[in-house]
């Protein structure tokens, strides 16, 4: 069975790159059934690499260890779950899962564009087969699933899809288990949205292709593509905060960020995405910042192939990446071909990107925005020089050095906070042009309680010049986002006389993208509000402790209790409990563990012991024991407001569900419908109607 799902692969690959010259050819010369064959060529491919899929989880879940991907990946005693995850778990299995995603994104925007003008999908789905087509090559050339292990006459050990002369079948009895860091539930969903945010990129990116390629570049493609960048935004969010909560638990180091190079390939788009959504607004409106916009989805879409290139080329070193791997120059050479296209076809366009007003005025929400823009380049700047110094160095002196946290957030945590401010004051600033008596208005109260959260910190004992900047700064965009929503409300019980809890809720669904969009703001403070808690106001301590000896960190007592030992499916689970005192009242247990696995007894795993809460979390790492638990060795951390972290998360999923189905906002000028294509011959690059 596991030979079909190779086939599948390679009609899938042939397939796909019928399907981008049919979509190319039939759009450019107006021929519907070379269109329809290309989009049907997605249907086909996505159906094969499903096909090919569900064969690999098969095998993974059946124990085939004649794969070299099942027996390296699994075992007979790894619980389902992760045999299932395993699928990304390994290079080979993350690459066809990559494929899969991709090519369910193509079916859904076949689906949901079904009765959308039909000039634009002919070229999204060009540059979605291409990118299928290119992930199907490395597959098949150099990181197959399916190949199988092999033994010759001389003893060696060879792999191939097929049978080789004189060879001979290999059927491990059991596999070498997974990397006991992924033996996590957190990984198991952890990569699934990274991936939904990365592939999903394609799409947006796939319209911007389409419409320089047609010349329609005004508002069309952009109402469009809004719901397309913000899902995967949404995703990418998600993805980088649960692989944040990993590290948190799994790690065992009191933290959740790194500025682990693997951490930051999933920033980097993220960055590019966020300023993007942002400034679609403003071509929607004013017409303006139209270079940005496709600059900015073509960024993100080329730092989500540069991520996948860094995690899996060896380029850079990270507990998170694969084994190194060949395939680091072919996605160099697609990173870099896709470059010079895409600026080549950018360039030929750029009379059609011409902005139909200009900036009014400094103070004005179109100059915050830019500014914005601006700022996240920035951002990626200092964190894309930080992550690539340590190879730049080697080149360049032959020696490693290495930019490590302490430079990030140096450097970062100032611009960070600048965005902060940048986030508060966009919407309390005018369209065109901010009156004085427009700032005086809407800027005196966020400013006020800016400034009135410093004296309240101060006599609460803090002394930390970062937390006072910090919570000022979240106090000034909270204290602007409430106004919103009051003035908001007032107008419409003004105007309708309904009751608040009526007025409210009509207004946010009214206005969904405007107050949908204030609730992803909140869900953001939340998140800062657990980095500040973290970086500024942690308190730790360590200890090797007797049983029955305590440990004292802030104003919890820890006291250790022993060792227990039981058997998990492949591992051994070591738990020493505490008994935990707040302020000598009794707070509970708090159990640390560590994980042997059967496989891999060199690699030890933490489970930390966790007691979260919204005021703190105590944290306990169970870091090491002699004598069967006589003594062990602890450190403990307590951790204020780093729950509202991840309660932020979930703001951030509510403000999106809100915001995305919002209509988008009026403005002066006009969006001309999409012309239809001329044949090529006839059709001159430069004389398509301007948008």
């Amino acid at each position: 069975m596991t030979d079909l799902g190779y086939v599948a692969l390679v009609l899938a690959f042939v397939l796909a790159i019928f399907g981008v010259l049919a979509s190319i050819i039939g759009a450019r010369r107006a021929l519907p059934e070379l269109v329809a064959s290309g989009r049907n060529a997605v249907l086909v491919v996505s159906g094969l690499v499903l096909f090919a899929s569900a064969l690999l989880w098969r095998a993974l879940l059946t124990d085939e260890f004649q794969l070299e991907f099942v027996v390296t990946h699994t075992e007979r005693n790894l619980p389902a779950l992760y045999k299932f995850s395993a699928l990304w778990g390994g290079q080979a299995g993350s690459l066809t899962f990559w494929t899969l995603i991709l090519c369910g994104f193509g079916v859904a925007a076949i689906w949901f564009m079904r009765n959308q003008p039909p000039s634009f999908m002919p070229y999204v789905n060009a540059v979605l087969l291409a990118t299928v087509w290119f992930f199907l090559l490395v597959i098949l050339s150099t990181e197959n699933p399916f190949v199988r292990l092999w033994r010759m006459p001389t003893g060696q050990i060879v792999t191939s899809v097929f049978q080789p002369a004189t060879a001979t079948g290999i059927f491990p009895a059991d596999g070498q288990g997974l990397n006991p860091q992924l033996q996590n539930y957190w990984m198991i969903i952890h990569p699934i949205f990274l991936y939904l945010g990365f592939v999903g990129m394609t799409i947006p990116f796939g319209f911007a292709v389409a419409a320089l390629a047609t010349g329609n570049l005004g508002n069309t493609w952009i109402k469009l593509v809004r719901k397309w960048a913000l899902v995967p935004w949404l995703f990418l969010s998600l993805g980088i905060l649960l692989g944040s909560q990993w590290a948190y638990l799994e790690l065992g180091w009191g933290g959740y960020w790194a500025w682990d190079p693997v951490e930051n390939a999933s920033l980097l788009p993220w960055l590019t995405a966020t300023a993007f959504v942002h400034s679609i607004m403003i071509q929607e409106r004013r017409g303006m910042l139209k270079v940005w916009n496709v600059v900015l989805i073509w960024l993100t879409w080329e730092l989500t192939l540069f991520g996948t290139f860094l995690t899996r080329s060896g380029v850079v070193e990270s507990v998170h990446s694969f084994a190194l791997s060949p395939l680091g120059p072919m996605f160099a050479g697609f990173i870099v071909l896709t470059l010079v296209g895409f600026a080549a076809l950018l360039i030929v366009r750029l009379p059609l990107l011409r902005s139909e007003n200009q900036l009014d005025a400094v103070l004005s929400r179109e100059t915050a925005f830019l500014t914005q823009n601006v700022v996240f380049l920035l951002i990626l700047f200092a964190t894309l020089l930080g992550t690539l110094f340590q190879p730049i160095s080697e080149w360049v002196t032959g020696n490693k050095v290495a930019l490590n946290a302490p430079y990030f957030n140096q450097v970062n945590g100032p611009i960070f906070a600048g965005l902060l401010i940048l986030m508060g004051a966009a919407p309390l600033l005018a369209w065109r042009r901010s009156a004085p008596e427009t700032l005086r208005r809407n800027f005196t109260i966020p400013a006020a309680a800016g400034l009135l959260i410093l004296p309240v910190a101060w006599l609460l004992g803090d002394r930390t010049m970062a937390g006072f900047i910090g919570f000022s700064i979240v106090t000034f965009v909270l204290a602007g986002l409430i106004q919103e929503y009051v003035h908001g409300v007032r107008a419409r019980m003004h105007s309708t006389s309904e009751p608040l809890p009526a007025a409210l809720a009509n207004l946010v669904r009214r206005n969904g993208r405007r107050y949908g969009g204030y609730i992803v703001h909140f869900g953001v403070l939340l998140v800062a509000l657990g980095i500040i808690g973290n970086e500024f106001y942690q308190s730790e301590g360590q200890a090797n402790l007797r049983p029955g000896e305590s440990i004292t960190v802030a104003n919890y007592t820890l006291t250790y209790r022993g060792l227990n030992a039981t058997q998990g499916p492949n591992y051994t689970e070591f738990t020493a409990p505490m008994t935990l005192t707040r302020a000598g009242r009794p707070a509970g247990e708090i159990a640390p563990k560590k994980h042997i696995y059967n496989k891999n007894q060199d690699q030890p795993m933490t489970e930390v012991g966790l007691r979260p809460g919204l005021v703190e979390d105590v944290y306990v790492v169970l870091a090491g024991f002699e004598g069967g638990g006589a003594t062990a060795s602890f450190k403990v951390y307590v951790n204020p407001l780093m729950s509202w972290m991840w309660v932020g998360g979930l703001v951030l999923i509510l403000g999106v569900l809100v915001s995305a189905p919002g209509p988008a906002p009026g403005r002066a000028g006009r969006d001309v419908p999409p012309q239809p294509q001329m044949p090529a011959r006839r059709r001159r690059l430069g004389r398509s109607q301007c948008n």
